[in-house]
C-alpha cells in the first residue's frame, strides 16, 4: 500500500449465493489503497461464495468474513446484512456495493475527491450496465433510461429540491451521517434501501452527490432471465411511485400511446398510420439518443420494441405484487406496502 495514502473506507459487500462474482468484486474493492477493511457479510449462502471467501482471506489480510446470523423478524435480508457489516467500522467513510460490482482502478479516490470538492454525505454512481443477451440490452437499457428521466442527477444533488436518489451498487456514506440517520437498521425493512436511505440523508440535511459512474465500476446485474424477472418485480413499482395512479402515468409516459391510437384510427382515418409512424420513428429517435446519454451500445435500438413490452408487463407485475401485500428474492418472501 503506498505510503502517502491514508486509508479511510470501510468497504461493506452483503453477499447470498454470489459465487460467480464475489471474487472479482473483492480483488477490484483490495486494489483500492484507500480502503482500509472490506468486509463481506456472508447472508446464509448455499453455494461455493464462503468456500471462496475463505480462500481469499488468507491471501487478502485486509479482507473479514462475517456472518449475518439469523434474520430477525422486519429486516430484509441485505439490510441486515449491510447493517452487520457497518455498525463497529472506525473509518471515516462506509462503502456498500453489490457483490456483483467490480470497482475500477482509482474509483475510490476519486469518489472520496468528490466528496470532499461538493461537501457531500453522500456519494453514490450509477455504474457501466454490462449487457450479453438479448433479454438484458431489451430491458435493461430500458428501465434505466426511465429511471433517469425520473430521478435526474441535478435534482437530486440539488438541496433545494425533495429529490432524493441513489444507486445501492456503489454508495459511499460519510460514517457518522450513516450513525445520524440510523444506518440500515432505520430502513430494516424496506426493499428498496438505497433510495430509502438516501431520503433519510437528504431530509436531515446531509448533501448528496449522484452522477454516472461508468468510470468508477461496472456490473453485470442479472445472469439469468428468471432473475432479472423476480429482481425488478422487486423494485420496479416503488421506483415509478408506488403508487396506482403513479404506475399508470409511468406506463403512458414510457409507452407510444399516442402512435398506437392513430393505428387504431387508421381503416377509417387513412392519414393517421401515417402520422403514427411518424411518431414511432421521433420516439426511436429519442431512444437512440437516451441510450447514447446514458452509455448503453448503440445497437440496443433495436430492442427498443421488446424493452418496451417487458417493462411495461413487469411495471404490471410489480404493481400486483406489491398490491397483494408480498415480494420474493433470493429465496425469502418479504411483506411490503402498496
Amino acid at each position: 500500500m503506498p505510503g502517502d495514502v491514508q486509508p479511510s473506507i470501510t468497504a461493506i459487500v452483503p453477499v447470498r449465493d454470489e459465487e460467480c462474482s464475489i471474487e472479482s468484486c473483492v480483488r477490484s474493492l483490495a486494489a483500492q489503497p484507500e480502503i482500509a477493511e472490506i468486509r463481506v457479510v456472508d447472508d446464509g449462502s448455499s453455494d461455493g461464495t464462503v468456500e471462496i471467501l475463505s480462500r481469499l482471506a488468507a491471501e487478502i489480510p485486509r479482507l473479514r468474513v462475517i456472518e449475518a446470523g439469523e434474520l430477525p423478524p422486519g429486516w430484509v435480508g441485505k439490510n441486515h446484512a449491510s447493517w452487520n457489516g457497518a455498525r463497529d467500522a472506525v473509518t471515516g467513510w462506509l462503502l456498500f456495493t453489490d457483490a456483483d460490482v467490480r470497482h475500477l482502478a482509482g474509483s475510490a479516490a476519486r469518489a472520496l475527491g468528490v466528496a470532499r470538492e461538493s461537501r457531500s454525505a453522500l456519494v453514490s454512481y450509477s455504474p457501466r450496465q454490462i449487457v450479453e443477451t438479448w433479454w438484458e440490452r431489451a430491458m435493461i437499457p430500458f428501465v434505466f433510461i426511465r429511471l433517469a428521466a425520473r430521478f435526474t442527477y441535478d435534482r437530486v444533488n440539488d438541496p433545494r429540491a425533495p429529490d432524493a436518489a441513489v444507486n445501492g451498487q456503489y454508495l459511499l456514506i460519510r460514517t457518522d451521517a450513516y450513525q445520524a440517520i440510523g444506518g440500515h437498521r432505520s430502513v430494516a425493512g424496506e426493499v428498496l434501501e438505497d433510495v430509502a436511505l438516501a431520503r433519510r440523508a437528504k431530509s436531515a440535511g446531509q448533501a448528496l452527490h449522484f452522477a454516472p459512474g461508468a468510470e468508477i465500476a461496472e456490473t453485470r446485474m442479472y445472469t439469468s432471465f428468471s432473475a432479472m424477472w423476480e429482481g425488478w418485480a422487486k423494485n420496479l413499482y416503488p421506483l415509478a411511485g408506488g403508487t396506482p395512479r403513479s404506475a399508470v402515468l409511468e406506463l403512458l409516459k414510457a409507452a407510444p400511446v399516442a402512435a398506437l391510437i392513430l393505428f387504431a384510427l387508421a381503416p377509417w382515418i387513412p392519414a393517421a398510420a401515417f402520422i403514427g409512424a411518424i411518431l414511432i420513428l421521433l420516439g426511436l429517435l429519442r431512444y437512440s439518443l437516451d441510450l447514447r446519454r446514458n452509455r448503453f451500445p448503440a445497437s440496443c435500438i433495436q430492442y427498443w420494441l421488446p424493452g418496451l413490452i417487458l417493462y411495461a408487463a413487469e411495471l404490471v407485475v410489480s404493481a400486483s405484487r406489491y398490491s397483494a401485500g408480498r415480494v420474493a428474492w433470493k429465496g425469502r418472501t418479504y411483506p411490503v406496502r402498496s
